[in-house]
């Protein structure tokens, strides 16, 4: 029973750092990043398409972005998506490729976004405190109720504090990794 409540609040916690990685790989660094087309769809043949499932998505230069679409007919649908996408970037179409120059950031928008990467990182902290107080609670319940004694929930208490602990790390060392990468020049 005891080892399901911690399995759950590992999951929990886990989906915070892969949620915090995903809204990260969003933020530009100034650099060309894949990710960054994550959200594009195109309407292909009338369906909404993840743009990564209709073209090739290369880096040929550290700020430059090329995307090959497997049918050519689609380049000016790609095109259009991308312009309609939130990314602020306009896309140079040469007629069987699509590049995308990604500009280089000033330094108070490197700031700027560098203090976005922190609230991200804050938010996804939230969720894994409320995960071990969800976790918590329910040891204690479980005590209340002599499923566990009062050792079971102090040893438990101590597994999800360092659960809890090694998560705010996790999570720690992803926002500094971006930091680092949207500080450097």
């Amino acid at each position: 029973m005891a080892d399901k409540v911690l399995t759950q609040a590992k999951e929990k916690m886990d989906k915070a750092a892969e949620s915090l990685q995903r809204e990260l790989g969003q933020i530009r660094a100034g650099r060309a990043n894949a990710s960054l087309l994550d959200r594009v769809t195109v309407t292909y043949y009338g369906v909404p398409t993840p743009l990564n499932q209709l073209a090739s998505i290369t880096i040929p230069e550290a700020r430059v972005l090329m995307i090959t679409p497997f049918d050519k007919s689609m380049l000016a649908e790609v095109e259009k998506a991308i312009l309609a996408s939130d990314i602020g970037i306009t896309p140079n179409n040469d007629g069987s490729v699509i590049r995308l120059v990604i500009p280089q950031l000033t330094e108070d928008r490197r700031k700027e976004l560098a203090k976005e990467v922190k609230k991200d990182a804050e938010t996804a902290k939230i969720t894994i405190r409320n995960a071990r107080r969800d976790a918590l609670d329910t040891y204690k319940k479980q005590e209340k109720n002599g499923d566990i004694t009062e050792d079971d929930l102090h040893a438990s208490e101590k597994e999800v504090q360092e659960l809890t602990d090694n998560g705010i790390e996790k999570l720690d060392q992803i926002a500094d990794e971006k930091e680092q990468e949207l500080l450097e020049i």
